[in-house]
């Protein structure tokens, strides 16, 4: 089947009548087309306008195929669009679009539908402070678009009235029209969405100007996006105001096809850092800074621009508002059940996810943490209470019912062992507290003497086999439950570890506290007394026993698997430094759990 054919257009303005004529032309060129979507104003600036544009509506003349629009706002959008709204066979969810006459349809709010197999997103009016019926979008608008970037598939097409903040960087100069860098038009909610969305393309409007950027790559993703942003109908200067594409779906597309890339893509436009220069620098120096720097192969402050540093430390929408997301364990964003409590007790979601939210005393939700057994309107009825709750809800309670058990290596009285989800190498492990902590370093004293049990038969299970072990944690304030992870290197590299993650650090402009004990037990204790709960906190134990730490300050950017990105270095395999990228079968897993159990009895504590 042949690829659906769909034109795109600016701002109508009302302009139905030039707009229809120059369709009409291209469909006799190039056609027939399957459909029309319109960004930008759709209604008339005037009212002298109405005569022409209410013929179409009224249905003097004919829309030739079917089309879409978005921007509801212009002179009589209160009339035409009150009266959809009111209209019968307008009811119901109509994400697809309401009907406002024959082959044409408003997208009301914010959405995703299916249409000749493309998937299409959409973000309908403009930003306002002031709450208006029709002309704006809402912060449920813009929720509901973060729900739709965690579920599963890529948006082939997203449609946005205004352009996003920040589209023009990144992009040869030559290639950006006069005018296209300044902030008229611009909207940065709408860079914070596409930046999640990962549309393979993105058409705005608004800007007054015609602009085709160069291809970008995206954050944890494989394809590009292409981003278009179209002239109004009409304009004085001739710019480009319609433009066509035929593009496959990418749900029937094959992982070459949609990972493709021309010779011009750029980096992200929404996950470029200014600290460009000082990365190029410090990528100069590593060669004069460090012996080992042969081993540096993964170079962290890349990974940073490529794949951003925010979403670890993001929330999922879905998964806070629902309990439950269909991504599950290769969602982007964290699944936090503290969050999800927060959110059953009527706690507003950008309050958790910002700090702030935009809506102020017009939101109808909570804009502080509730504690357990507070007055709550927007709790469910049965939600249960928190420990219920959290004991259902997390990956690494034994208690839930979504605990991967066939991963299980040895359980202890506080403490279990299990293979790492998508491990760095085989012998990866997690060292998880039984009970719902948010980090190993306030656990009790039992507990501290129980893991350090499990890291000392760790430690002589991976010299059997000729290696040192190098355990790390990262113990953010959001995280729910923790884990201490236990990585193996070979001993002929364990000298160049240290040097490793202080080169990492550097180029991620920060310097790790260095502490020096003499067994495991000491140095442990020297973390407590480091840790402060009130902040987000890394530490990586060595094998000779220096201990690095890092507390993250309040608006710090820290990679989340940083720990992880930096051993990939050591031991050349960038490809697997993002977990996600590592999954393997559940047979696989199993079989790499037993035979971790199998050379780990003779040293298992808990036998």
């Amino acid at each position: 089947m042949a690829p659906p054919k769909i034109l795109l257009c600016g701002d109508v303005l009302g302009h139905l009548k030039q707009l229809f004529k120059r369709v009409a032309s291209v469909n006799k060129s190039a056609g027939p087309f399957d459909a029309l979507f319109c960004v930008g104003q759709f209604f008339p600036d005037s009212a002298d306008q109405l005569d022409e544009f209410n013929d179409y509506i009224e249905g003097r003349a004919q829309i030739p195929l079917p089309t879409y629009f978005i921007g509801d706002y212009g002179v009589a959008a209160t009339k035409v669009l009150l009266a959809a709204t009111k209209d019968s066979g307008n009811q119901g969810f109509k994400l697809d679009g309401l009907k406002i006459c024959n082959n044409l349809y408003w997208l009301k709010g914010s959405g995703k539908f299916k249409l000749h197999g493309l998937s299409v997103a959409y973000l309908s009016g403009l930003q306002c402070s002031d709450s208006q019926q029709f002309g704006t979008y809402s912060q449920d608008d813009v929720d509901v678009l973060r729900a739709v970037a965690e579920e599963p598939g890529i948006i082939d097409l997203f449609l946005t009235n205004k352009w996003p903040s920040g589209i023009t960087n990144r992009a040869a100069a030559s290639d950006v029209p006069p005018g296209a860098s300044e902030p008229f038009g611009s909207d940065s909610t709408v860079a914070e969405l596409v930046a999640e969305i990962k549309p393979r393309y993105h058409i705005a409007g608004t800007k007054g100007m015609y602009y085709a950027r160069e291809p970008y790559s995206n954050v944890d993703a494989v394809h590009v996006t292409r981003f278009l942003g179209l002239a109004p109908v009409g304009n004085k200067d001739k710019q480009k105001f319609i433009h066509a594409i035929s593009p496959t779906p990418a749900s029937t597309m094959s992982t070459v096809e949609i990972s493709t890339k021309s010779a011009t893509t750029t980096l992200s436009p929404y996950t470029y850092g200014e600290k460009t220069d000082h990365a190029t620098e410090a990528g100069k120096r590593s060669s004069e800074s460090i012996s080992d720097s042969q081993y540096w192969r993964y170079d962290v402050n890349q990974k940073r621009q490529k794949h951003g540093a925010g979403d670890g430390n993001r929330l999922c929408f879905k998964f806070v508002s629902s309990g439950s997301c269909p991504r599950g364990e290769n969602c982007n964003f964290q699944h936090d059940v503290d969050a999800r409590e927060q959110s059953l007790r009527g706690v507003c979601f950008d309050f958790m996810n910002k700090g702030k939210c935009e809506r102020g005393p017009d939101c109808k939700f909570k804009h502080s943490l509730q504690a357990e057994g507070e007055s709550n309107s927007h709790q469910r009825r049965g939600s249960g209470n928190a420990n219920s709750n959290r004991s259902t809800e997390c990956w690494f309670c034994l208690s839930s019912p979504k605990v991967e058990s066939h991963l299980i290596i040895s359980i202890g009285e506080h403490y279990y062992c299990a293979l790492a989800k998508g491990p760095l190498v085989e012998d990866h492990v997690l060292l998880i507290p039984i009970g719902h902590s948010p980090n190993t370093l306030s656990l009790p004293v039992e507990c501290e003497i129980e893991l350090g049990k499990f890291q000392d038969a760790l430690k002589q299970y991976y010299k059997k086999q000729g290696k040192d072990v190098v355990f790390f944690e990262w113990a953010s304030k959001r995280t729910t439950h923790a884990n201490l992870q236990a990585v193996p290197v070979p001993s002929a590299k364990s000298a160049a570890v240290q040097n490793i993650f202080n080169l990492a650090a550097e180029k991620l402009s920060f310097k790790f506290e260095t502490m020096k004990s003499g067994n495991n037990s000491d140095g442990r204790k020297m973390l407590r007394t480091q840790f402060d709960r009130n902040f987000s906190f890394f530490y990586v134990q060595l094998p000779d026993g220096t201990i690095l730490s890092h507390s993250i300050e309040e608006n710090e950017r820290f990679l989340p698997q940083f720990g992880r990105e930096v051993i990939a270095g050591l031991l050349n395999k960038a490809d697997r430094a993002d977990w996600r990228n590592c999954t393997d079968s559940k047979e696989e897993e199993a079989k790499m759990a037993g035979d971790f159990k199998s050379g780990f009895e003779e040293f298992d504590p808990n036998k």
